[in-house]
């Protein structure tokens, strides 16, 4: 029977900083009956305070006091305990307990939960195991889910690892979330307590293996000093079950060992890295292995001596396979010097070019780590087709936990469903069931390895990732690791009631809120399949559709006045939908078969082709645009329907990215749409786009130490200008009679917040302020920052319920600041339910 306990008004902790994610414990309302179904001590089977078998029963007992104020003892070593929780292996059961009846074979990793009221029982296939049922059986707790169960839990595959991509000075490549944990200046940190806090957050999703460094490899990680840092850190971990992994740079036997080469097929480079993983076990017994990025966007690799990949690969399977170390290869490589004026040429053939033919020569310990889709993390992509072309060699599926190509963090992006979409795809091998998750897992081809690597890069801030509501992205993939069969909806809320608490309301909203974001998102940014239409060659943040052609790193949109898409066909184009088994390959070769929301990546086609649903694709791009920032501008209306309901803290700080959000889509809605309406010349059916009627642009003010400014990008300003102060030791005033009906208004300020200044603005209505603000946006949001008037710094700030007359003078002071000269793009006046 399932007993879960909903309550519908709870108190909440005044202030929460989000440090401790979804393992925050928090106080339920417990009856007597609540405690009758409570354990009243705990009994762990080992000992050892480092064993994750312990550690199990601290957590448990740190539990069990903060959810429902019940203070249990830990005893260790002892079975006869009425009302008591037993956790361990079910070797140490066996040893210190006797024989035990109908718990089933489990796998590594695995374990059994009993609960009977307060008899419970947590068995592991190891300590690791133990420590994951003792995570789930408080996670039932912490929902207040009473439930009496008995059931054993396996995990889909062994590999579960994340990446962080931290670089030795501490900064973190793509991460939002602060800077590093584990590095700065050169070296590991001394203070290694966020460590041990991440490891707990790691442990209670199932994680069993974390690579600490960038692929982008600094070869000074190996310096005695570095490696003794990466042993403390391994010492950090262990108790949580977690073991560590290292990214190494190809090229370290020369730029670091001082040899006269790097070929992999070397004899003295051969020993040089026998020598180094020799120093590295010797430190770290039990280090999970190595990560390799070579051949990549400028890395070294072993195409330098004309050696294969698999030659590089084995060199360190060979190295690490005496000590239990696997090889995780990223299959990540392809040349970035591509030549788009070649029809042929593609990206997405890489994957497949550079490794079909070499499967079955790796290493029975190398994994193969592919990336979701054949470019990069976008916001739609088709599964990479290499996941059918290695039945003889081990994978692993990449995903990416932090959002740098969906809003880094600074935008609600549930990711989930996206993964989802690439898990659950069956590609027909053989005319087979052939599910990504099961290819991945090792099952379709019966390897022993396989799983998953998610790179996560969280920081020193609190919120880990940047932003409270991003965590939801962490929890998913370490539950989807472990369960690939999962539903998205489902993960989501059980993180919602252990992050949020048990409010109805508040299940209902942030639920309803995170489901709608991913497919917002792709409205607002990139449809029917053309990838994420962001600055490929800057941040990878805000809109600059053209940076995605004319250079050869091959996101290619091959847009022109007429037409747009790759033709991916085997037929006219790359040959990539080729790459497929035969039932999947027909379906993209088949422009009527091909699903619409991945039209543009297998097919050319012109602005005016109609599509399923009988618009033509650019009216569908002006459409969809349109919709995905609506939604994103009830989001924030959402979110405020909760005041009272989330501690004040966290509240706030969520409404203010929620706020940003709801401008920034609009950002992107204008670029794209204004891009595309510039290049084909076709207009909005709906006669929206490029016609705003409630715009004053900043050009068209009255301008006094103020100037016109022409922004690049051209559409990421409104009417393609904007405005800058004359000089950064000047202020600027923009003036204007109001030409609108008198009335209630919301009046929005487009602006950009460029780093390398704080510059302030005040508006006045009538010389009255009615609202001022600082250009602080870098230090409040979690996105890379830009120095230029772009799509990326562009960013609206709202001020509600403005009372106007017609005929009222507006003016906006900017005082700049060092290199920012309070650049403003426009003024827009909203009656109430206009979103602009």
């Amino acid at each position: 029977m399932r007993t879960l306990l909903f309550f519908a008004s709870l108190g909440f902790a005044a202030a929460e900083n989000g440090l401790n994610g979804w393992l925050r414990y928090a106080s339920l309302p417990c009856s007597g009956q609540c405690h009758s179904n409570l354990p009243s001590s705990i009994v762990t089977l080992n000992a050892t305070e480092t064993s994750p078998v312990y550690v199990a029963g601290t957590e448990l007992q740190n539990g069990l006091k903060g959810v429902y104020g019940k203070r249990v003892t830990v005893t260790h070593k002892k079975c006869e305990a009425a009302s008591s929780v037993i956790v361990g292996t079910i070797d140490q059961y066996r040893e210190i307990c006797g024989a035990m009846k109908g718990i089933p074979e489990l796998e590594e990793d695995g374990f059994w939960l009993d609960i009977k009221g307060g008899d419970v029982q947590i068995l592991g296939q190891n300590e690791r195991g133990a420590l994951y049922g003792s995570f789930e059986y408080l996670s039932m707790l912490a929902q207040g889910n009473f439930s009496n169960v008995a059931y054993a839990s396996n995990p889909s595959a062994p590999i579960r690892w994340v990446n962080q991509w931290d670089n030795m000075d501490g900064r973190i490549e793509r991460g939002y979330g602060g800077p590093s944990i584990f590095f700065k200046d050169g070296q590991i940190v001394d203070d290694l307590t966020r460590v041990a806090e991440y490891a707990r957050l790691l442990a209670s999703i199932k994680i069993n293996a974390v690579v600490i460094n960038n692929v982008n490899a600094n070869a000074t990680l190996l310096t005695p000093t570095n490696l003794d840092g990466v042993a403390r850190i391994a010492d950090v971990f262990r108790p949580y079950g977690i073991q560590v992994g290292l990214s190494l740079n190809f090229a370290s036997p020369q730029t670091y060992g001082g040899l006269s080469t790097f070929d992999p097929l070397d004899a003295s480079v051969i020993e040089w890295w026998s020598g180094i993983t020799t120093q590295v076990y010797d430190r770290v017994p039990d280090m999970a292995g190595y990560l390799i990025k070579a051949d990549s966007e400028g890395e070294p690799g072993p195409q330098t001596y004309n050696r294969t990949l698999a030659d590089a690969a084995n060199l360190f399977a060979k190295e690490v396979l005496p000590y239990g170390g696997i090889v995780m290869y990223r299959a990540f490589v392809y040349d970035h010097h591509l030549d788009e004026a070649v029809w042929t040429h593609d990206r997405a053939n890489a994957a497949v070019d550079f490794f079909k033919h070499l499967d079955g020569e790796f290493d029975d310990n190398v994994v193969i780590q592919i990336k979701y889709g054949p470019i990069d993390f976008q916001v739609r992509e088709p599964p990479s087709a290499l996941f059918a072309n290695l039945r003889k060699t081990s994978m692993a599926i990449e995903l990416q936990v932090t959002q740098e190509y969906l809003g880094q963090q600074s935008h609600l992006v549930y990711v989930a469903p996206l993964w989802k979409t690439i898990l659950d795809s069956d590609l027909r091998i053989d005319h087979q069931p052939s599910l990504v998750r099961d290819i991945v897992a090792g099952k379709r081809f019966n390897r022993k390895l396989g799983g998953s690597a998610a790179v996560v890069n969280v920081g020193t801030n609190t919120t880990w990732l940047g932003s409270h509501l991003s965590m939801s992205n962490l929890y998913a993939y370490g539950r989807l690791a472990w369960n690939p069969a999962d539903d998205a909806q489902d993960v989501l809320q059980d993180w919602i009631r252990l992050t949020f608490g048990l409010d109805r309301k508040v299940l209902d909203t942030i639920t309803r809120m995170s489901m709608e974001s991913w497919p917002a998102y792709e409205q607002y940014s990139g449809n029917l399949g053309i990838q994420t239409l962001t600055d490929i060659l800057y941040t990878h943040y805000g809109p600059n559709p053209a940076s995605q052609d004319n250079n050869g790193w091959g996101q290619w949109t091959r847009a022109n006045k007429t037409s747009i898409g790759m033709d991916r066909t085997v037929a006219h184009g790359t040959g990539f939908s080729g790459q497929y088994p035969d039932e999947i390959a027909a379906m993209y070769e088949n422009i009527d078969a091909t699903p619409d929301d991945l039209l543009l990546w297998f097919h050319h086609v012109k602005y005016t082709h109609r599509l399923h649903s009988g618009k033509t694709v650019i009216q569908h791009f002006y459409d969809e645009h349109y919709s995905g920032a609506k939604t994103a501008q009830s989001f924030l209306t959402q979110w405020e329907s909760l005041h009272g309901k989330v501690d004040t803290e966290r509240y706030n700080h969520v409404r203010h990215f929620l706020d940003y959000q709801s401008g920034h889509s609009i950002v992107w809605r204008d670029a794209i749409n204004n891009f595309y309406y510039n290049l084909s010349g076709i207009p909005d059916q709906a006669k929206r786009v490029d016609h705003h009627p409630w715009r004053i642009e900043a050009e068209d003010m009255k301008l006094e130490g103020y100037k016109t400014y022409s922004v690049s990008p051209f559409e990421a300003a409104s009417g393609y200008v904007a405005i800058v102060t004359t000089s950064n030791s000047t202020a600027g005033t923009a003036s204007t009679k109001i030409n609108f009906p008198s009335g209630t208004y919301d009046l929005a300020v487009n602006y950009y917040d460029v780093y390398g200044g704080q510059s302030q603005w005040k508006v006045y209505l009538n010389n009255r302020n009615i609202g001022q603000w600082v250009g602080n946006s870098e230090d409040t949001f979690s996105h890379t920052p830009s120095i230029y008037l772009d799509g990326h710094s562009a960013i609206r700030i709202k001020f509600r319920g403005v009372k106007v007359r017609k005929g009222d003078t507006l003016k906006i002071v900017g005082t700049p600041d060092g290199t920012e000269l309070a650049p403003l793009d426009y003024v827009a006046l909203l009656p109430a339910g206009i979103v602009d």
